[in-house]
């Protein structure tokens, strides 16, 4: 098959890939791809919104987006941070014209379940969507899969230990991506905080994922973790029950640890990796990972 015919992956991908080890999209999802529109920001207004927004509390931050940018979304994965977002837009009071004629808030939550959550995630999902029934919430999983069993059966056992980027392309950045196109998002909420160290500790408040195409919206950025918290507690925010147990930071229970105490928020993330990010907010490192996946195909053919 020529390769301007060939189905396409989400990054653009060589012909010479192995296409029985990825997804890849239908018809319908590169139509969708291709249909997406995207906001066209300059350096300077990008500039311009990150000086005068980089004093304002994050309600007026989160007002500010919600007035300005169409197909405005949150991602999710029901963090504190996440959860403090979704609880102020709760409770603003927003131009009617905004809202869909479901009766639904205008942002709404995208969560990617990766099937590898904690059950107290998945119970704290059930929970939100019961305090907040105004918004909708729609759920992304890996391609093909609805559960860790097959997901298992597709690529094998603890595949985060023997491919971690493809393990993070299959369960987050692929799925992402899936959202973005079928949901025509065009900017997005997260919850993502100077505070938590790392390749966020110059995080602006607005910045540009190029590689997906996507705003991203940071109005916590300049919070810590005791804001946060104590945001979460004042205004009776339902949490997960491992902040209980020492958790700071949720992912997937399979590289997930408490933190001591004096140690950096998400330094229970990927212990003693130097890994900091799971993929979702660093996407352009696994377009590597589509090129080691077309020299593995072009090695096998030799």
């Amino acid at each position: 098959m020529p390769c301007e015919e060939a189905l396409q992956f989400v990054f653009p991908l060589p012909c010479s890939v192995d296409l029985t080890v990825l997804p890849i999209m239908t018809e319908i999802q590169q139509e969708k791809k291709a249909r997406r529109e995207q906001l066209n920001i300059t350096k300077v207004q990008l500039d311009q919104w990150n000086k005068a927004l980089g004093d304002l509390k994050p309600a007026k931050i989160v007002e500010w987006a919600i007035l300005t940018f169409p197909h405005l979304f949150q991602t999710t994965a029901f963090g504190l941070s996440g959860l403090c977002i979704l609880d102020m837009i709760s409770k603003m009071d927003l131009p009617k014209s905004l809202n869909s004629n479901t009766g639904k808030l205008p942002i709404e939550l995208v969560f990617i379940d990766t099937l590898y959550h904690f059950p107290q995630t998945l119970d704290l999902v059930d929970r939100v969507k019961e305090k907040y029934p105004s918004f909708a919430l729609h759920v992304y999983k890996p391609d093909g899969c609805s559960s860790e069993k097959e997901f298992r059966e597709r690529y094998g056992d603890e595949l985060w230990k023997k491919d971690q980027l493809k393990y993070d392309f299959l369960t987050k950045v692929e799925p992402l991506e899936r959202a973005y196109n079928e949901l025509n998002i065009m900017a997005v909420f997260t919850g993502r905080r100077r505070s938590q160290g790392a390749a966020r500790s110059s995080l602006p408040v607005v910045d540009i994922d190029e590689t997906l195409g996507v705003i991203k919206i940071n109005p916590l950025v300049n919070w810590s973790f005791d804001d946060v918290r104590s945001y979460i507690k004042s205004n009776g925010v339902p949490r997960n029950e491992l902040l209980d147990l020492g958790y700071k930071s949720v992912g997937d229970w399979h590289s997930t640890v408490p933190v001591k105490d004096g140690e950096d928020e998400r330094s229970g993330r990927w212990k003693g990796q130097v890994k900091t990010e799971c993929g979702i907010h660093q996407t352009s490192k696994y377009k590597q990972f589509l090129e080691n996946a077309a020299k593995k195909g072009n090695e096998k053919r030799v």
